[in-house]
């Protein structure tokens, strides 16, 4: 399957630390990881990912492939800014959003608009958005909600 990972361009060390082992989970379970290729838990969800295995996908806001976080084995330059979040969502069979603000909102809001499933760590309250409390029940729901 493909994941779409969300979040905040800049996050705490607590947030990137979580946003790490959720890529890990993911490419521990076979998993490809998709996001928006730049910063914060988008290079941190890479990070996990490319260290345990897994192929990532970002689908950057720029036209410069050479602009993705340096975790990142397929970057696609779209040159749509933020519009491009409608990408991400799309790319992933499910969602897990950990932080974000307004953009990451905007992604969860895709997310309802095309039936992918939302697993939400420490992320907005929002319609279809599951809370779970840690990365391992973040993969755990959206494998489930997926199959």
């Amino acid at each position: 399957m493909r994941i779409s990972v969300i979040g905040g361009g800049t996050v705490s060390d607590t947030q990137a630390t979580i946003a790490e082992e959720v890529g890990r989970r993911l490419a521990e379970r076979g998993h490809d990881l998709v996001c928006g290729g730049l910063g914060g838990v988008m290079e941190a969800a890479c990070r996990g990912a490319s260290e345990a295995g897994a192929r990532t996908i970002a689908i950057l806001p720029g036209e410069d492939p050479r602009a993705a976080n340096p975790h990142v084995d397929v970057p696609i330059a779209t040159g749509l800014g933020h519009a491009r979040n409608a990408l991400v969502v799309l790319n992933g069979d499910a969602v897990i959003a950990v932080d974000g603000g307004v953009g990451t909102l905007s992604e969860v809001g895709f997310a309802g608009v095309y039936d992918r499933p939302i697993a939400g760590l420490e992320t907005h309250d929002a319609p279809g958005v599951e809370r779970v409390e840690s990365p391992a029940e973040a993969v755990a729901y959206v494998e489930r909600a997926v199959e």
